[in-house]
């Protein structure tokens, strides 16, 4: 009985990694064994980038809210204290866009729990 291989799905994947290889550098692009390595680091690369991304989000967020905290005499800690006490449930993320785009709104949070 003759090997049967399914060369039908074996090019099919191929085709897949090799069209994530687009745009890479060199034999990168188009050399199987080394473009299915660079594909999958690659997508190493992306999955840890996704987690570090919320990671450094949160770091400029807080950076934006204690810069508009202390304009009005407050550190970032003794503000995002004051918020907990007084019941104030505003995540970081919209704190720091009122603390950059509108002052005003963010003064007045400010008033709010001094």
């Amino acid at each position: 009985m003759p090997r049967s291989v399914n060369s039908v799905a074996s090019r099919a994947r191929r085709k897949k990694v090799m069209k994530q290889a687009k745009g890479f550098f060199g034999r990168r692009k188009n050399v199987w064994t080394v473009a299915k390595n660079a594909v999958e680091k690659a997508m190493q690369y992306a999955y840890r980038g996704r987690k570090e991304k919320k990671r450094s989000f949160r770091s400029l967020w807080v950076t934006r809210i204690n810069a508009g905290a202390r304009e009005h005499g407050l550190s970032y800690s003794q503000f995002m204290g004051a918020l907990k006490k007084n019941n104030i449930e505003l995540n970081r993320k919209v704190l720091a866009d009122l603390a950059m785009n509108h002052p005003e709104a963010f003064k007045a949070v400010v008033d709010q729990v001094k």
